[in-house]
């Protein structure tokens, strides 16, 4: 089975139109020679006598109408597909795999997803919700385009932007001892909380590396009493009296309808980001290039 030669088969083409060696070989600046040469190995491989040769010319045989017609549906084919290879590299047509967090569902992400879909109808979006390290481990294995994931990771295979400031807070039942504390817009100390029941939150995600990571610098491990998997669960068993709990900004939310009181971490290491993250070998599709511009530039740094 021989490859299809478009050059041949617009020679083919150019043939049954003029009717003349002469006049196709002139018309695509080559030798009558190679013109007659390409047509008869063509010939000698299908095994078949495209053209009725005489003095006059040439004529399309019965075969020949049907390869030549043949012809014709092919390089319409790829016409085609050079027109659906330039909107997939210019970023109309496409799809952007997006492996996330639950925090960056939880933020800002939605609003500008549903901003880019509008924007770019004919760009299939495929989302997937999973941990930091899932996430990471995707782009890795060629499974998604971008990660937006917490910045607490290794991230030399990757190349970065930020996407979101996201602050860790505490937050705590109105009748708890550290609600006499808490004063309303004021940060507090990691150490003033960590002396208190915990309510832990999915374990070895990023939120919880971060804070074991802390309470071991500070010599006092987390007396966790509870842990639990979601954020809104999280919620429900502080307001059921487990203990207090962190939540990152972009899930304050979810406080909405409860009488829990919340503040911020005082320190640095509490205020972290979400970040857009692909993997630097990858190629940068149009679709990847327009999703992490409207990402920059939508992005806001905290005061």
């Amino acid at each position: 089975m021989h490859s299809f030669d478009s050059v041949t088969a617009r020679l083919i083409l150019l043939l049954a139109e003029t009717g003349s060696i002469g006049r196709a070989a002139e018309r695509e600046g080559i030798a009558s020679s190679a013109v007659s040469r390409r047509v008869s190995d063509l010939e000698s491989r299908l095994g078949v006598v495209l053209f009725d040769r005489s003095a006059q010319g040439v004529r399309l045989t019965s075969a020949g109408e049907a390869y030549a017609q043949a012809c014709r549906s092919v390089l319409r084919a790829i016409a085609d597909l050079d027109a659906v290879m330039v909107d997939f590299g210019n970023g109309q047509r496409g799809s952007l795999r997006l492996a996330c967090t639950s925090s960056a569902l939880t933020g800002r992400l939605p609003e500008l997803l549903a901003r880019f879909a509008k924007e770019h109808k004919a760009i299939v979006l495929e989302i997937q919700e999973m941990s930091a390290a899932k996430a990471l481990l995707a782009l890795d294995e060629g499974r998604a385009d971008i990660a937006i994931v917490s910045d607490n990771y290794d991230f030399a295979r990757f190349e970065i932007k930020p996407f979101e400031d996201d602050r860790v807070w505490v937050v705590a039942p109105p009748d708890h001892p550290l609600a006499k504390v808490i004063e309303p817009r004021k940060d507090i100390a990691f150490d003033a909380v960590i002396v208190h029941d915990i309510v832990g939150i999915h374990h070895a995600g990023s939120l919880d590396r971060l804070l074991i990571e802390a309470a071991n610098k500070a010599g006092k491990p987390l007396g966790e009493t509870v842990r639990v998997e979601s954020f809104p669960a999280l919620v429900r068993m502080v307001e059921a009296g487990f203990g207090v709990g962190f939540l990152r900004s972009n899930s304050l939310h979810l406080l909405a309808g409860t009488d829990l009181i919340c503040a911020p971490l005082a320190e640095p290491w509490a205020l972290r980001q979400l970040l857009v993250a692909r993997r630097k070998s990858s190629p940068l599709s149009a679709a990847m290039k327009r999703f992490i511009t409207l990402c920059a530039d939508t992005y806001t740094p905290s005061m």
